[in-house]
């Protein structure tokens, strides 16, 4: 087998299916990834979503059995919304981030993966595979980064010459030998625009990331959001962009070539009023296709919450209130509880010292002191 020959026809067929860019990587242990996951480990800055054994996220050949190489793809994503709804005072939005944008990414690499392994075996008798998407062992940064896709940058995004850091990711793990690419050079220089502009400071260093203090991970979580963060959410209800959308490697770089990947502008940019009391059937008709629904309702409803409370929006006073009296899941009760009192008005003081008398969950107990809190502030300020 002219393995050579095969890598370019491989190349070849890639781009007739969309693949935006291929490359291929050595299987051999990423050792200087294993370096940095146990530095994070130790340091307590994983997310918990990973896969928790940090050898088989850097070792190929415990999840694979005689790995030869690896081949590693990426899409890219739009970047701009096109018609994009505009919120306003009594019609407040939230916003999902760009890479939650069209039909869940996962179900599209995969798809691309599978077009290739079948084009694969096909040509070859006995090829294997092992295909991998985020959620897979592997971290597709380092694999990218080694089969030159792009370089790691500072942000802890791939960051490619041609699409900046607006792409998917994705691997096969093959038994059959490739010659691997070069990876590329790092071109973020002295640039540090991505750090600078984290709300959260969760880029602690170049390429290092704590991502407890990452807005991304913290939209995705299902408990009280930690009081330090309330205020940097904003109107994201999953997700973040800041540091891709500061990088200058993302300016202009705005690709189409994916009718699945294309946003419904009232979906990814929704009102965030009918968030709070929309029903399961609903969420799911509505964001069930989108990466950030994985999590279910309850993380992005809470966030529309601290939204309403980030615009001071008086005209959903009602509708937390409603939450507030109504909602059996003590973590929206208690955000709403915050976020009257962060809004403001007699109308959200007397809602919550009705609800301070009748309240038995003491998590949410608290949630209304802090909110009532808000008012002695007024008070003193006067």
């Amino acid at each position: 087998m002219d393995y050579g020959k095969l890598k370019q026809d491989i190349i070849s067929y890639s781009k007739s299916i969309g693949i935006d860019k291929i490359g291929f990587a050595g299987s051999d242990p990423f050792i200087e990834m294993k370096n940095l996951l146990l530095r994070q480990q130790a340091l307590g800055y994983q997310s918990g979503f990973e896969e928790k054994d940090i050898d088989k996220r850097t070792h190929p050949d415990l999840i694979f059995e005689g790995p030869r190489s690896i081949i590693a793809i990426a899409l890219a994503y739009p970047s701009k919304l096109p018609d994009a709804p505009k919120g306003k005072k009594g019609e407040r939005r939230g916003i999902f981030c760009r890479a939650s944008w069209g039909i869940d990414y996962h179900v599209l690499v995969r798809e691309k993966l599978e077009q290739l392994a079948r084009y694969i075996e096909g040509r070859v008798d006995q090829s294997r595979f092992k295909l991998m998407v985020d959620t897979g062992e592997l971290v597709d940064r380092a694999v990218a980064e080694r089969a030159g896709i792009g370089w790691s940058g500072k942000n802890c995004s791939i960051i490619t010459p041609e699409f900046g850091s607006y792409v998917y990711l994705g691997e096969m793990i093959t038994n059959l030998p490739f010659e691997p690419d070069e990876p590329l050079h790092d071109q973020c220089g002295d640039c540090n625009k991505c750090r600078d502009a984290c709300p959260t400071g969760a880029l602690v260093q170049p390429g290092q990331l704590d991502a407890q203090r990452c807005i991304a991970f913290l939209t995705q979580t299902k408990g009280f959001m930690p009081d330090e963060f309330r205020g940097k959410i904003g109107n994201r209800l999953y997700g973040c962009d800041t540091c891709q959308t500061s990088c200058p490697k993302n300016k202009g770089m705005d690709f189409r070539e994916h009718p699945k990947m294309e946003p419904a502008p009232d979906v990814v940019k929704p009102l965030l009023v009918p968030l709070l009391n929309i029903s399961n059937r609903e969420f799911k008709e509505n964001y069930g296709e989108l990466s950030g629904s994985w999590r279910g309702k309850k993380p992005i409803q809470r966030n529309a919450i601290l939204a309403l409370a980030h615009f001071k929006e008086a005209s959903a006073v009602e509708d937390l209130i409603d939450v507030l009296r109504q909602d059996v899941r003590p973590v929206l009760r208690g955000t709403a509880a915050w976020a009257l009192g962060k809004i403001g008005g007699e109308q959200a003081q007397d809602a919550l010292e009705k609800a301070q008398l009748v309240e038995e969950d003491e998590d949410v107990l608290l949630e209304i002191e802090k909110g009532l809190k808000f008012f002695k502030k007024d008070v003193t300020h006067t």
